[in-house]
Parts: C-alpha cells; sequence; structure tokens
C-alpha cells in the first residue's frame, strides 16, 4: 500500500471549522509536503481550483501548477500528482508544461485528469462550461492530444475541439512510456474513459465492500479494453487517537454542522454537476470527499485493520486528509505507517 495525501491548497478539507490552522500559503504547503517525503508518504495530491470551494469562494486558494513546479524544484523523490481539467488547458500547451515540470523533479509528475463540476468557476475565469457527458467527450481528445505530443515528433491531431499541426515538444517528459495519467469519475462515461485511456482509477471514499464492487467493475472493462491493469486508489479522511472515544469526540466536533449558505451553495453545484452513484449526507458535506466514509477512524490498530480491509479489495493508494494536516500526518505516519509497513505492503 502507498501513502499520499491532499496538499492543503484550500487551507484546510472541513466544511465547519473556519481555522484549521494550516495556513493556505506556499510556506506552509513546502514546509508539509518536504517533511512528508521523511516520514514516509509517497504522493501528494495538487488540487487544481481557481476557487475555494471548502471555505468560499472568497477565501484563498493557491494555484496548482506553480505550486506543483516549485515543489518539484525543492523536494527528491515524492510523486507530484497535479489535479488538471481540460476546459482550463489548451493540451499541447499543457504537455510543453507538465513534461518541463516532468524534467525539474526528474520524472516525479503525475496528472490527476478532472472533467470539471463546477459552473460558477468556470463562468468567473471566462471558461465556456460543457455538459456532463460532453465534458468526458472533450477529455477524450484532450488526452489524445497530450499524450501524442509527450510520444510523438510532429504529432498531427483533428478533432471536433482540437486541431494541432506537426506538434515540436522538446524534451519529451522525463518519465516512460508517459507520466501516469490518474482519474476519477462515477457516471458511466466517465468508467469508460478511464478504462480506455488512463492508468489509474482514483474513488471518493466508501467502505471496502463497496470500493471492491468498483474495482471488479473497472478491472473488467479495463480487460476488454486489451490494457495492462489499472492502479486503483481512494480518499480518506484519517483521525488516528488513542481510544474509540477520543476519535469519536473528533468526528462530533468537526461534523457539527454550521452551514454557511455561500459554501453550501457550492456543494450543491459539485452534486448537480457530477453523476454520483450514491446519495450524501450532512457528514459527507463536513468533511469533502465522502473522506469519513472510507473509515480511517480510531485506534491504529483498528486504523491498521480497515487499511488492510481495503488492500484486500485491491486498494493500491490511500491519498489521506486530517485537519491540522501538519500535525496529523505525523501521528499517522508513526503510528500508523511506520509500525504496519510490512504488513500492508
Amino acid at each position: 500500500m502507498r501513502y499520499g495525501f491532499w496538499l492543503p491548497v484550500f487551507g484546510g478539507w472541513l466544511r465547519n471549522v473556519d481555522d484549521e490552522q494550516m495556513e493556505t500559503s506556499w510556506d506552509y504547503v513546502r514546509k508539509l509536503t518536504m517533511r512528508a517525503e521523511e516520514l514516509g508518504y509517497s504522493l501528494t495530491l495538487i488540487a487544481e481550483l481557481n476557487l475555494n470551494d471548502i471555505k468560499g469562494v472568497d477565501a484563498p486558494s493557491l494555484d496548482a501548477w506553480s505550486t506543483a513546479a516549485a515543489l518539484a524544484a525543492v523536494t527528491k523523490s515524492i510523486e507530484l500528482m497535479v489535479a488538471v481539467r481540460p476546459t482550463f488547458h489548451n493540451p499541447a500547451l499543457l504537455a510543453k508544461q507538465a513534461a518541463n515540470i516532468d524534467h525539474i523533479s526528474n520524472g516525479r509528475l503525475t496528472l490527476n485528469v478532472v472533467s470539471s463540476w463546477w459552473a460558477d468557476e468556470a463562468t468567473k475565469y471566462g471558461i465556456a462550461f460543457d455538459a456532463h457527458d460532453d465534458r468526458y467527450g472533450r477529455t477524450s481528445e484532450w488526452l489524445d492530444v497530450v499524450n501524442g505530443c509527450w510520444s510523438q515528433h510532429g504529432f498531427s491531431f483533428s478533432g471536433k475541439l482540437y486541431q494541432v499541426r506537426e506538434n515540436i515538444l522538446s524534451p519529451k517528459p522525463v518519465r516512460r512510456p508517459r507520466p501516469t495519467i490518474y482519474a476519477g469519475g462515477e457516471s458511466e462515461a466517465a468508467k469508460n474513459l478511464i478504462a480506455q485511456k488512463c492508468d489509474a482509477y482514483l474513488m471518493h471514499g466508501d467502505d471496502p465492500q463497496t470500493v471492491g464492487r468498483k474495482i471488479a467493475d473497472m478491472r473488467l472493462r479495463r480487460e476488454a479494453q486489451g490494457l495492462p491493469p489499472l492502479t486503483f486508489g481512494i480518499a480518506g479522511y484519517a483521525i488516528v487517537r488513542d481510544s474509540e472515544a477520543e476519535a469519536k469526540k473528533e468526528i462530533e466536533r468537526i461534523t457539527n454542522v454550521k452551514q454557511s449558505a455561500r459554501v453550501y451553495a457550492n456543494y450543491q453545484q459539485w452534486i448537480t454537476g457530477s453523476q454520483l452513484e450514491q446519495k450524501i449526507s450532512l457528514e459527507d458535506y463536513s468533511v469533502s470527499n465522502r473522506g469519513l466514509r472510507t473509515g480511517l477512524v480510531g485506534t491504529p490498530e483498528q486504523v491498521s485493520e480497515r487499511l488492510e480491509e481495503f488492500s484486500a479489495v485491491g486498494v493500491d493508494l490511500v491519498l489521506l486528509q486530517s485537519s491540522p494536516q501538519f500535525e496529523e500526518m505525523e501521528r499517522f505516519s508513526q503510528q500508523v505507517m511506520q509500525p504496519s509497513s510490512t504488513e500492508h505492503c
């Protein structure tokens, strides 16, 4: 099992807690990521949103791509998974930008392709917002262009949305055959696209049985394409405490709903803009990405047992959120990752 973490580019993950002691700043994310390398984390996911969907649109948020480039220069081993939304990026230019960051990091850049969901953000930044299935059609063409630019010299493409003529991209990415392409989604359009054109499937938080069914389904879709197996990752919000009572008290604190109408409206746009397989609860509202459903809550022994269950159904990667992240990632590394590192491999 590999352990990664969401970079707190929004200042935290909790919609009911205003100040999570996680400053939205380059200084904080730099210190956090460099310490994460020392603690044994193998990956960080750098989300791309130009507005803050956790704390409210007026709250600060960091730019994903400039942050990734800066982290590439100051880290040594950690994988930098940058979220990218095709609606916001010309594919050939993004391929060039990504290849350069890949060289800065010596082959540590990967992409998490997100087919967008937030109509208001697109409007505020002057970007056209496609209907749901049209967004996946765009992503499909976009991936063809990015992959072609990375792999071919003089690449040309003529599609419905993108046209490229005799592209020259040099140097090519360090990572071969290409930087890993991650993606998530629960609609048929998303799952079929991922099975055809991506390398890894990322899931929101859910229990091991539900995750196991999703993995089995995606394995069948992948086999039908005659392609190598996918890697599978899951989001999880971690609360590790010395007793169950302490863990329960923390859940009560972070799920005490004091809804900001502004933040809740953004959340509703995500729900309506995505085609989700499950109904969303206010607990899911409180913690992003359905993180509490993963069940990484309790004593170190209980959390380790839960991780064993995920490993058994085929999960390769856990993308953790926690609050305050610096302190909680230290705790998770010392009490869960290190004592049981051999058991979870």
